[in-house]
């Protein structure tokens, strides 16, 4: 959960029609650009080699994990400061420009494993991530529920999961398939409450930072179940 919106402003929910639809239409085509440009980044850094070189990175200690994982979320943080500047569309753009750097980066290793052991899993894992996010943006848009209601545990929940996670890297356990489910779980709910959050909480200049906490839900959600299709081979 990301990019706390400023407080004072009208969000995009209480907007007129008209604001309300050109915010929600720029907040999509930004996620889109996003998924694109992380795709296409992921291809490069397979094609010069870098996925490979770092996947055997990681394989070579434990500990590179959380050292890897450490830079991510200090990338990530200095993106997400940037994409809450209001009125200054460049340092916005540069946010997302960083978060997708970081995710490409980080997804780096894993795409490469996933490519070479088990070609199949990748288009069934982004068909999946389609198809859930899909969902939930809909359920979130049509029933216009505010799901705020879900910050507190998504954050107690997030705190728990980091932290297994690394007490996992530390102690060297398999956190499993029932680890990556409940992770899903986590996204699948991160996804309704940073969609609703976009439209309950957000102003209509907003889009650039809305586009990035969808960005972040659906890498994670695409991450886990990636993960659990490849622990299910």
């Amino acid at each position: 959960m990301i990019n706390e919106p400023q407080p004072g402003y009208i969000p995009a929910a209480q907007a007129p029609p008209a604001e309300r639809a050109t915010f929600l239409t720029r907040t999509y085509a930004h996620l889109l650009a996003a998924v694109l440009a992380f795709v296409v980044l992921s291809y490069g850094l397979f094609a010069v080699g870098f996925s490979e070189a770092a996947a055997r990175f990681i394989m070579s200690g434990r500990m590179t994990w959380l050292l890897i994982l450490g830079g991510f979320m200090v990338v990530s943080w200095m993106a997400n400061s940037f994409s809450v500047v209001r009125g200054n569309p460049g340092i916005q753009y540069l946010g997302l420009a960083l978060l997708v750097l970081a995710n490409g980066l980080i997804f780096a290793p894993l795409l490469f494993i996933a490519a070479t052991f088990a070609p199949g899993v990748l288009p069934l894992a982004a068909f999946w991530t389609v198809v859930i996010f899909s969902g939930l943006t809909v359920l979130v848009l049509a029933t216009g529920q505010d799901f705020s209601f879900l910050r507190t545990a998504l954050a107690i929940g997030g705190v728990v999961a980091l932290g297994t996670i690394v007490l996992g890297v530390i102690f060297g356990w398999n956190l499993g398939v029932w680890f990556s489910g409940a992770m899903i779980l986590f996204a699948s709910l991160t996804i309704l409450y940073e969609t609703s959050k976009a439209l309950h909480h957000y102003p209509t200049d907003m889009h650039v930072p809305a586009s990035m906490s969808l960005f972040s839900s659906v890498a994670l959600l695409f991450w886990y179940i990636l993960q659990l299709l490849l622990q299910r081979r």
